[in-house]
């Protein structure tokens, strides 16, 4: 899977799931059930964490610049963001080639770049660490429950 279509499916992703949870909090707004918020809210936020590393590991293999990758994060802040973001550094060139530190690629250089050129090698191993990964972030977050507006 290129770059470009790997960061494609988790941009629509992300826009995907904030329509659900907004659609639940709509829902939930005008009294017609309480129910769906948390599913949406937990399915959203599961895909949030994937695709902030997804972009940071698109962003790593790009060059792209601080202030992209910066801008890629902050878009999956903002609802319905990463399509036109997505859409934005397609057409500037941004999402094109392949993975440069791939097996028998660029060599890296770096702490980042040796983790990606590791998961790179390592594809079914670095996928497992990652759902891992993002499993136990989700449930700490989850444990600690939403923010808790002050009196």
């Amino acid at each position: 899977m290129l770059p470009r279509t790997l960061f494609r499916i988790f941009a629509f992703a992300e826009l995907v799931t904030w329509a659900g949870l907004i659609t639940a909090l709509i829902l939930r707004g005008t009294g017609v059930t309480d129910s769906l918020v948390s599913v949406a809210g937990g399915v959203h936020g599961f895909v949030f964490l994937a695709y902030c590393v997804v972009t940071v590991f698109v962003w790593v293999n790009q060059k792209w610049k601080a202030g992209v990758g910066v801008l890629g994060l902050v878009s999956a802040v903002v609802p319905f963001a990463t399509l036109p973001f997505e859409l934005a550094i397609d057409k500037r060139g941004l999402l094109t080639g392949e993975w440069r530190l791939a097996p028998g690629r660029d060599e890296p250089r770096g702490f980042i770049e040796h983790v990606q050129a590791w998961v790179l090698r390592h594809p079914i191993l670095a996928l497992i660490v990652l759902l891992v990964g993002v499993t136990a972030v989700f449930t700490l977050l989850l444990w600690l429950g939403p923010p808790v507006p002050k009196a």
